[in-house]
This record gives structure tokens, sequence and C-alpha cells, in this order.
């Protein structure tokens, strides 16, 4: 995961849970209406937990422009959620049972009679309806049509440093409209003002890795260095290759042959397909048919200076490359967001349901919990149900600060992946050693020591922990059902006595340390334009490979989809051979590799830059015996993807 590449998305903190009283104002309605005002409807979580009186600077301008989003609750909601399940649940009579997408959003979708009236409650109240989809209907106009619409003042409050837009109380509609409206986002504007541009930058400089290098785990010792944890340790590894993480990982003779595999993340590589081409034919890879890559892309970008778009490019080269190593004949569809900013990213999201343009979809993006509110995690959970109805799942990585203790200063798990509908995945360290066979992995986490001036010792060993796998217990998401009875109590209950979500569910190699080997076209110092390789990991990398893994699966079950996974990878925990159960001490002796890095990133101009990487020291957060919230149940093993035949 790219280190919180949408960590400006959102911006905002959790809404505050407002008392229930008495009268108007437990709507939101502003007191001035409370008397003579029709009925209302509140829209949970829509008031951030920043916007406090203390915080207040008084009220916004009535001339000041909103542009907004009204997510549609579409029809039957509850049995939207119910379906998802049933269909996901293999002890249900329904399982498997999925529908079409102009059957999904026949049955759960909004009706017209629904967006008709949702539009002319917002015109009436003075705002322009700029733009209708199947999920929400988007409106701009001044602050005063907006208080109107939603029952609101709009007021200026201090945020950190900055100042910005929400309202005074939690936004409501009129209950006429009879729960179509879902939520709604915009009201605040924290950060969610766009900057638009037609363009998008260059590739990033380049960044190379320094040798020595391992082929495989243990196959370079690094003996002219100083030991580590009692003795020598081997180098790095140059990068994992698809036949490597294909043999760790149980593919056998499965390829993904006629499975669909879509990769949501922002923006778009310029060179990704001659990449991806390159690649592959370098690395022993099969080569891309005619249209087994494709890309779905919006007509403009926005942010990009902001969201720093370059960037991104080799997050979807990783993703591309790392689906294709682990199952070659599946076919990718890219869907690129406008930004990385939620509303995009749901929007991206969206195109895969609407379209159902995959069965399988890797997303290796993400944020803090706390920059999370209760509006936009209804607004995803919808569309991951929808998903869900249709035979469709989503993966996401869980992050690679840990427990984000050092990184945010709260202890947390990562959003999207704290949803109850979606594979959270986590991050292993992985050794794959001589002839490609699987040696042990750890929980991925990493803390790092310089080499001492004289070359004899590590600075201050084991060092300063640098990276890990996100988990740990989420502090808004009720415990889902499938974990009961194989999440650690603890676990389960560290934040709320009846329990609630664990994060991650499932893991796979992410350590950049024994990471995997990724082909990308990147700026040299020159200022030429060059295809280069280096290693890469992060939750990024695992997200799509347990995605690419799942292909595999449903091809062994003839390629019938597996949908919203959790229930059924839960439900092989604990069975032979199925999962790798994965701890941070394997050996018992204490494990890490050494590594040297250019001091410049791309040559040993500037010097070389040696240090220790210890494995297995992911913050707080450890990898033990049974589920663990660093890498759920495990990785897949041997037995993982053949398990799928008897279903």
């Amino acid at each position: 995961m790219r280190s919180n590449r949408a960590r400006t998305r959102a911006g905002v903190s959790m809404a505050a849970t407002l008392p229930m009283i008495a009268g108007a104002l437990a709507l939101g309605i502003p007191a001035a209406h409370a008397a003579d005002g029709p009925a209302r409807d509140a829209l949970a979580g829509t008031r951030p937990a920043w916007a406090t009186a203390k915080a207040d600077k008084g009220a916004t301008a009535d001339s000041a422009r909103v542009q907004a989003r009204v997510y549609l609750a579409g029809r039957d909601a509850a049995g939207l959620a119910a379906y998802a399940r049933a269909v996901s649940d293999p002890a249900s009579p329904q399982y498997g049972k999925y529908l079409g997408a102009k059957e999904t959003q026949a049955r759960f979708g909004a009706t017209k009679a629904q967006v008709s009236a949702v539009k002319s409650w917002l015109r009436s109240a003075g705002l322009d309806v700029t733009g209708v989809t199947a999920h929400y209907v988007s409106v701009s106009g001044d602050v005063a049509a907006a208080e109107k619409a939603f029952g609101t003042q709009l007021h200026n409050f201090a945020k950190g440093k900055r100042t910005y837009r929400a309202p005074q109380s939690t936004a409501s509609v009129p209950a006429a409209l009879q729960g179509a409206v879902l939520t709604v986002t915009g009201l605040d504007s924290a950060p969610h003002i766009a900057h638009h541009d037609d363009e998008l930058p260059p590739p990033d400089s380049v960044f190379k890795n320094a040798g020595p290098f391992s082929s495989y785990y243990g196959s370079n010792v690094a003996s002219a260095l100083p030991d580590a944890y009692g003795h020598k340790i081997p180098y790095a590894i140059k990068g994992y290759t698809g036949k490597q993480l294909r043999a760790a990982y149980g593919a056998g003779d499965y390829t993904g042959r006629h499975v669909r595999v879509a990769i949501t993340d922002a923006y778009a590589s310029p060179t990704i397909a001659a990449d991806a081409s390159t690649y592959a034919k370098t690395n022993g890879d099969a080569a891309w048919k005619s249209g087994q890559l494709r890309q779905v892309l919006p007509t403009t970008y926005t942010k990009t200076e902001e969201c720093g778009a370059a960037g991104w490019y080799g997050e979807e080269t990783l993703d591309v490359e790392a689906v294709h190593a682990v199952a070659p004949n599946a076919d990718v569809t890219y869907v690129g967001a406008a930004s990385c900013y939620d509303d995009d990213l749901l929007d991206s999201l969206s195109k895969v349901v609407d379209q159902h343009l995959a069965d399988i979809v890797s997303n290796s993006w993400g944020d803090i919990e706390a920059n999370q509110t209760p509006d936009l995690a209804a607004a995803y959970d919808r569309v991951f149900q929808l998903g869900a109805v249709q035979g469709i799942g989503f993966y996401f990585s869980s992050g690679d600060d840990g427990d984000q203790a050092a990184a945010s200063g709260t202890k947390q798990v990562d959003t999207p992946a704290n949803s109850a509908w979606v594979t959270a995945v986590g991050g292993t360290s992985l050794a794959v050693g001589k002839g490609d066979a699987y040696q042990w992995e750890t929980g991925w986490g990493t803390e790092k020591a310089t080499l001492s001036a004289d070359g004899k010792s590590w600075d201050s060993f084991p060092g300063a922990f640098t990276s890990g796998a996100g988990g740990g217990t989420s502090k808004n998401v009720p415990q889902p059902y499938y974990q009961k009875g194989i999440v650690p109590k603890a676990l389960a209950t560290a934040n709320n006595a009846t329990g609630n979500r664990v994060v991650p569910d499932i893991a796979a190699v992410a350590d950049p340390n024994t990471g995997f080997l990724v082909g990308q076209t990147q700026t040299f110092p020159d200022g030429t334009q060059q295809y280069s390789e280096y290693r890469i990991g992060g939750t990024s990398l695992a997200a799509p490979v347990i995605a690419a893994v799942q292909a595999l699966a449903q091809e062994a079950r003839g390629g019938s989809a597996i949908g919203f996974a959790n229930p059924v990878i839960y439900q092989r925990y604990g069975k032979k051979g199925v999962f790798h159960d994965v701890t941070d001490n394997p050996t018992g002796s204490g494990l890490a590799v050494a590594r040297v890095d250019f001091a410049n990133g791309v040559d040993a101009a500037d010097g070389l830059l040696t240090s220790v990487r210890s494995l297995g020291k992911d913050s707080s957060l450890s990898a033990v015996k049974g589920y663990d919230d660093v890498t759920g149940v495990g990785s897949p093993a041997g037995g993982y993807v053949t398990s799928y035949r008897r279903y």
C-alpha cells in the first residue's frame, strides 16, 4: 500500500454521536425552523467531530458555493444487506445465487420516482442538479440553498491550522422522501475543493535497488557484514518472480483462465501496457494476449499535484504485474479514478459494479479510520453490498504503518479495509528457498539499524520501526458474524465489550525486503524516460497477490464466482493444509536481512547505504499461532486453491 496515498481524500474525523432529544433539534433542524418545519429524517454522520462549539468561527457567508453529492439509498436497503450476506454464506440456501447487474439495479436501485423526488426537493431549495448516476445526485449552489435543503446551518470551524466549512448540526432531509437518501457528502469542505488538470505528469524520478542481492532466500549470505541475532544473515531478495510466488501459494497448474480481475487506483500510468509486456518477457511470465489488459479511465483528472499523481503510476504497475505474474491467464481491467479523493474512488468502484467488469477487485489504497466519516462509510458499504449480490469480491490492503500509532499518534486500523463487506489483506515477510520451495513467513514488520562507521557492528541494533502490515481492532465497525468464534475475544473486544471488526482477514507477501520485482518506465536524472526494474513491497503487493490467488481458486471451482470471500475464507480456517499459520519468529533464532541502497536512489555516485532489516517486528502488533491482527487466518498454503474444488 502506498503510504496512505489517499490520505488527502476525505480529511475529516469520525462524526460526533449526537444525543437523541425531543423536538425538531433532534433531527438537525435549525431552531428558527423548528416550529413550523415539516418532519425531517436525520442523516447520521454528516456533522464531523471537529465541528465543535469551541472551534466555531461563525456562519459561512450565504453566497459561498457548495458542491455536494446526495447518495441514494435505493429500495430495500435492509433487503440488500440481507441478500448480500445470504449469497456469500456457504451455510445459506441462497449461497452463490447471484444477480446480474441489471437485475441488481432493478431490485435494489433507486426508482425513477425516488430520483425525481430527490431532484425536485433539491431544486426547490435553490440548488442546481449537476449530475445524476445510479448512485447519487450531484448538486451545486450557495450556502443559503444548501442550508435550506439539508436543514442545518453551515459555519466555519478551525481544524488544526486550517479553517473549513461544516454543518453546525446533523444534516437532514424531508421525511416525505421516505428514506430515498442514504447520505450527503460535500457539506464540509475539508478538503473537497477540486483543482482540474487536463494532463497527467510524467513518471516519477527513477528508483533502483543496489546489490548485492539474494536470488532466493538465503542464497547470498553477507559474510563480510556483522552478525545479527548471533548469526550471519542473507542479503535482501532481488525481487521475487511470479514463478516463486505461485509456488509459495499453491498455484499448481491453475492460471486464472476465464477469470476477470479488476484493479482500482487513482490516475493511470501512460506506459502501463508497454511496461507490463516488457516485464512479462523479461521475467518469464506468459506474454499478454490481445485484449487481456484493458483500461477504463475518466475523461479528465483532478488534483494531480495534491494527490501526487505520478506516484500512483508505480502503484498501478505493481498491481497489474503482480496479478499477471500469479494468475497469468486472468483478464485484467484497470479502472482509474479521477483523483485520490473518496468521491472519485467511489466512482471507480461503482463502475466495476454497474458494468460487472470483474468478479475480483484488488484495491491498494486507503486511509486511517479516523479520517473516514460514517456518511462515506455508508456510501462505500452500499457499493460493496451491490457487488456482493452480483458475486463480486473486493480486496483491500490493510496498510503499511502497523497499528498507526507512530504515524498518526493513535492506534487504529485503515479504511476501507475496516469494512465488514471487504476482504482485508495483511502482510508477511516471505522466504522462498532453492527450487522455489516455501520455507516460512513472518508477520511483516521491519526494524532498521545502519552499519557503524567502522563496519564492525550495527548501530543501535535492531533499530527503529520503519513499516509493517496494518491491523488491529476497528473502533467503529461491529464484529461481523464470520469472525465470531475465530477471532480471539481479546482482540474483538479491544475497543468495545460487544466486539468489533478486526483486521486483516488473510495475508500474503508484503515486506519490501522480501518483495516483488516490478518493471516500470521512470524518469532518469538526465531527463530521459527509460524502463527499469526494482523491488517493491507493502500491502499494495499483498492485495493483488491475494486477488490473483482468488482468481486461481475461482478457476479451480469451475469458474463459478467466489463473490464476497470472507465467509468461505473463515470457513476454511483450521483445516489442514489450507493456510500457512504465520508467526513472527518461525525459526526461533531471530530473522533479518542485509540491505544495500544507493544514497541517491539510482547509482553509486553518491555512495551506498548499508543496513540490517529485522523481520517480524510489526510495531505493537504480533503474528502468533492462530488468528492474529497482522496476518488474519494466515497466508494461502498448498491446499488453499484446491480446497475450492469441493464447492
